[in-house]
């Protein structure tokens, strides 16, 4: 009982504090106190998820819709990563919006929504079975898409309109393929390993279940902005807040990732994919958004554009850890989901940090940058190291992974052909992220050092990027414990198969 009170609380606390801040917009008078309040909220949602981490496993259901559907939430290893990622970088996010949102309209329907969708997150994180997570996977693309429209210009609305059609034809992929799973009975509560080729309940047909697989696949991959339906992420990114943008990147694209795993992993099995020629056009699928997201980021002059291309690769190296369908991959898949997530965070404030106090927007004109916001650029310089994968950053550790678990696939070309995509991205990266870092300090003989001025953002917008990046540092040079839980998830995953 106590579990479920606790669970409610995480969940409805922000969405009840944001619908109440929407109701009461422009009223506060003392903004102080209400970026206090914000905080308070956000703080106590992370500390109830994490109260419930510490329980043992656990399966609950809040609310039965009909004698077969239920809103169903669970608490495993998968649940504690996704969760504790979620609540630690949304309230990080906040924190830096507090000073961010100062020179932008509307802040209180800003922090409204950006409250709604952190509880809605929570929900997301602890689903149960298919239809919690469909029902909060599509609340979390409608209450997140006035982030994207915060500004209401033009490009806003546009790259608005263009997150929700995307989206919703996504979504429509995958829902057809849980409509399938439900008559065929296959919706049951999730299970590690998944429990298709160990019950007999099953009545669906082989060849169009794995039709549907892809479905479901391209569907929920929209989100994580894997290739084809890739072009929302780059328009819808670099209009949304700093801020907004930093959790859009870091988290809400992991969403698509999390409802894969949770399809694939705990409701069909991964072995029903295993040499088929869904898991080879998956496994392409996300190689090519690896290395076309690594190459428009190259050539991309506007810096959060350049992010969120960035974003369009990194988020597929993801991807493509979990289409090895191996213990290795996954463990790569996994941690890569968590230092992407701080480096990723890290990068969009840091680049917001710079448009707040300069409004510099493309590359070219960060030449010197280094001088004027040595903290910011240092942040932003170690995460791109990290990015890259350069050991010991946390960055190298995943990719090892992700290369490992290719390898180890036995799938002639791909074993060998994934790593060198990896590699070939890799080098990309570099060449759009650290020639930034190079300019930032070592502006040439052009610059003006007679007009420096240092222009370091408060504390309230440097404390988030500097804890990013610690995490993104310190991760890949004391992995141990954090691996040793990656790589039990990952073999639970694996070894699991019963109802």
């Amino acid at each position: 009982m106590i579990v479920t009170y606790l669970l409610g609380a995480a969940i409805l606390l922000p969405i009840l504090s944001g619908l109440l801040l929407l109701c009461c917009q422009d009223r506060f008078v003392n903004r102080r106190v209400k970026c206090l309040l914000i905080f308070l909220v956000m703080a106590a949602a992370s500390a109830l998820v994490v109260r419930l981490m510490f329980f043992e496993d656990y399966e609950l259901t809040l609310w039965r819709l009909t004698d077969t559907l239920e809103i169903r939430m669970r608490m495993d290893d998968l649940t504690r990563l996704f969760a504790g990622m979620t609540v630690a970088a949304w309230t990080l996010g906040g924190v830096f919006a507090f000073e961010y949102m100062k020179h932008e309209e509307k802040e209180d329907r800003y922090f409204g929504f950006y409250l709604i969708v952190m509880g809605v997150l929570i929900a997301l994180d602890h689903a149960g079975n298919l239809i919690t997570l469909y029902l909060f996977f599509e609340m979390m693309t409608l209450t997140s898409l006035p982030l994207v429209l915060h500004t209401l210009s033009h490009e806003a609305v546009m790259a608005g309109l263009k997150y929700l059609f995307y989206s919703i034809a996504g979504a429509f992929m995958a829902l057809f393929g849980i409509f399938y799973l439900y008559a065929n009975r296959l919706g049951g509560n999730f299970c590690e390993g998944g429990y298709l080729l160990v019950t007999d309940a099953y009545t669906g047909s082989g060849t169009m279940t794995l039709f549907v697989l892809l479905l479901v696949l391209v569907g929920f991959g929209t989100k994580a902005g894997m290739f084809p339906m890739h072009g929302w992420l780059p328009t819808a990114h670099p209009v949304a807040p700093a801020p907004a943008s930093a959790v859009l990147s870091g988290i809400i694209t992991k969403a698509g990732v999390l409802a894969i795993i949770r399809v694939l992993f705990y409701t069909v099995g991964p072995e029903v994919l295993r040499g088929t020629w869904v898991q080879y056009v998956w496994m392409t699928l996300t190689l090519t958004t690896v290395f076309m997201g690594s190459m428009m980021a190259y050539k991309e002059p506007l810096l959060k554009k350049r992010l969120a291309y960035s974003t369009v690769s990194q988020v597929s190296y993801i991807l493509f850890g979990l289409s090895v369908l191996n213990e290795s991959g996954m463990a790569g898949a996994l941690s890569h989901f968590v230092f992407h997530s701080a480096v990723k965070n890290c990068l969009f404030l840091a680049a917001g940090a710079v448009i707040y106090k300069t409004g510099r927007k493309t590359v070219s004109e960060l030449a010197g940058i280094g001088k004027e916001m040595p903290v910011t650029m240092w942040c932003f310089t170690l995460v791109s190291i990290t990015l890259v994968g350069i050991p010991p950053t946390s960055g190298f550790i995943s990719k090892w992974y992700l290369a490992e678990g290719s390898l180890r696939s036995g799938i002639d070309f791909y074993s060998w052909f994934g790593p060198v995509v990896l590699l070939l991205s890799a080098m990309l990266t570099a060449g759009y992220l650290l020639p930034i870092s190079i300019r930032a300090f070592f502006p040439g003989d052009g610059y003006d050092y007679k007009k420096l001025q240092k222009k370091e953002p408060n504390l309230l917008m440097t404390a988030p990027m500097v804890l990013f990046t610690a995490a993104a540092v310190l991760l890949g040079m004391f992995p141990g414990p954090f691996m040793v839980f990656v790589q039990n998830l990952a073999a639970g995953i694996f070894q699991g198969g019963g109802v």
